[in-house]
């Protein structure tokens, strides 16, 4: 029997849209969307009453979805965060050949392994570059949004804002398949910590509250190398991370020495049972990220 490819791909993201996940229409062989952009937009149909993004034009419906997928054998992509899926994206090194630099993959598992727990068991597949998507079933009432590279060298996530492509898409380096049956476990806690946004304070500090945003740095600083001291055994290092992050940006603000911070946090991190090495690794990147991130923020304010 023929292999229909327009067939398959219509199958694809009918079998998506059963599963609860909002589905719309890539560029045939590729990762982009075929919906008409802003500039484009002809404000009919679905846009009558403004430009809609690809993000509120996923559907689950099935009849949208055959009418759609009746013009062109589209690959699927899946909007992650009207889905409620978090997606963890496990990626390879761009040049395999020459570098021997770890993959997603193996970052990921090292870093289940210092939390205390195995690489959870999820809906996942195999990406057309090689690497791995696991999908997870994201908390309710929290806003996740996507990361790249905060949680591990070559370990992004996609959520709200961000989206996938689908098992039984293919583009010209490869398919997308499945590597088991599409039952997502729900965001282990431990990840969710590390994925949710740190704290924001009510308004940046200024010039006339300098002596009060100071004190206020310092109680966080306190209240957060406590909670890491106290960490308890597979929360050690997403408590660390999350401390750091919270705190850096109180160094982006320069209301604390970054130094102060380090040694703080690392300390507590060795008492609550985490070796040097790993207090050191988790500061260097979660601390990086949270003063660049706070910095450009207040620059653009």
């Amino acid at each position: 029997m023929t292999h229909d490819p327009h067939t398959a791909l219509l199958r694809a993201a009918l079998d998506a849209a059963e599963h609860g996940w909002h589905v719309f229409p890539l560029r045939p062989g590729t990762k982009r969307p075929a919906l008409h952009g802003e500039a484009a937009c002809p404000r009919t149909g679905p846009c009558a009453e403004g430009h809609l993004k690809w993000e509120q034009r996923a559907t689950t419906d099935p009849d949208r979805i055959r009418a759609t997928w009746s013009h062109a054998p589209y690959n699927v992509g899946i909007a992650t965060g009207p889905s409620g899926l978090v997606v963890v994206d496990l990626d390879e090194p761009k040049d395999k050949g020459s570098s021997d630099a770890p993959g997603g993959a193996t970052t990921f598992r090292a870093l289940c392994e210092r939390a205390g727990h195995a690489v959870p068991t999820t809906y996942r597949t195999r990406t057309a570059s090689g690497g791995t998507h696991l999908y997870f079933t994201a908390p309710p009432g929290i806003r996740l949004t996507n990361t790249a590279g905060t949680i591990a060298p070559l370990v992004d996530t996609r959520a709200w804002g961000g989206y996938v492509v689908a098992a039984g898409s293919t583009t010209p380096t490869g398919p997308y398949e499945a590597l088991c049956g599409p039952v997502t476990a729900h965001l282990p806690a431990w990840l969710q910590s590390i994925l949710k946004p740190a704290p924001k304070p009510a308004q940046a500090p200024s010039m006339a509250v300098a002596g009060q945003s100071r004190r206020y740095a310092d109680v966080a600083l306190n209240n957060e190398t406590r909670n890491v001291a106290s960490a308890q055994l597979g929360a050690r290092e997403a408590t660390l991370f999350r401390a750091a992050r919270a705190l850096g940006r109180f160094v982006a603000w320069g209301d604390l020495p970054r130094h102060v911070v380090e040694q703080a946090l690392q300390e507590a991190g060795e008492a609550a049972g985490l070796s040097a090495a790993e207090c050191r690794s988790t500061l260097r990147s979660a601390l990086h990220w949270s003063i660049t991130h706070n910095q450009r923020r207040r620059d653009a304010a």
